[in-house]
């Protein structure tokens, strides 16, 4: 199948197919020159999108992910050659911005601040915001303009310098577990536990649009979940079903969801 038909199937829509190709070329680059290649920074929906591309073409060990830190959320996808083991280490480079007042400064604040430099989102990672600070994960190539020329965001002074990647301080994620039985593990039954909401309002969310499983759209309320799952309702949050148990003698199925606060 030639390049073009394959992003025609792949793709969900012509902002997505552009995305695809770009990565196609840098796979190709890769493989071409061996020598390693690396995406700009991905959302996870992106990153799925990535993923079902290399699936398409056959490409069994892809590229690794690589956001700066373990457990990033936006990475980079880095195709290596075969001398090659490890993620380009300096591709991702992390700048910690201290400031004075204590919670002056949210996450929003911090990436409009970057977007007011000019900068894409595509060039930013994760901003893990602190009390007193915020870690920011940026390409290499944007480092040095923001260590000169970024020193406030909105009215707040800003202190930045480089640090290492093992010295990155990703906040304590704050979830609420619950545990409850469901008759299946239909999309709009794990919903319900999830949120703590009827099932009729779980079901409207879903066939309104307003639910992704793992960073897709979904509108099927009989979607078949697994471990691992991550469900984002538009308006509510996120959630993740972290374990499927056993099953109660009136054959309802044991769940645990973690509901991120």
């Amino acid at each position: 199948m030639d390049k073009r038909t394959l992003l025609d199937r792949v793709a969900s829509d012509g902002e997505e197919r552009i995305l695809l190709g770009r990565i196609w070329d840098k796979y190709d680059r890769c493989l071409r020159r061996n020598i390693p290649a690396c995406t700009p920074f991905l959302s996870p929906k992106e990153q799925q999108a990535a993923v079902r591309l290399l699936h398409a073409m056959g490409v069994e060990d892809g590229g690794g992910l690589w956001g700066g830190y373990p457990g990033a959320e936006r990475c980079q996808i880095h195709f290596l050659p075969e001398w090659q083991t490890e993620p380009i280490a300096d591709a991702v480079v992390c700048l910690r911005c201290s400031f004075y007042e204590e919670n002056a400064l949210s996450h929003r604040d911090f990436l409009g601040s970057l977007m007011g430099l000019g900068l894409t989102r595509e060039s930013i990672g994760d901003i893990l915001v602190s009390p007193d600070s915020a870690d920011i994960l940026i390409s290499a190539s944007v480092a040095e303009h923001l260590e000169r020329d970024w020193n406030s965001a909105g009215r707040t002074a800003l202190q930045v310098r480089r640090i290492a990647s093992g010295e990155v301080r990703p906040p304590a994620r704050q979830v609420k577990e619950l545990r409850d039985t469901v008759s299946s593990l239909r999309l709009d039954s794990v919903l319900s536990v999830g949120f703590s909401v009827s099932r009729g309002k779980a079901a409207e969310a879903v066939e309104s649009g307003r639910v992704q499983v793992n960073w897709e759209d979904c509108q099927k309320n009989d979607r078949l979940l697994g471990e691992g799952d991550v469900l984002t309702v538009r308006g509510l949050g996120k959630c993740r079903l972290t374990a499927v148990g056993g099953v109660t003698k009136k054959g309802r199925i044991f769940i645990t969801v973690e509901r991120y606060l």
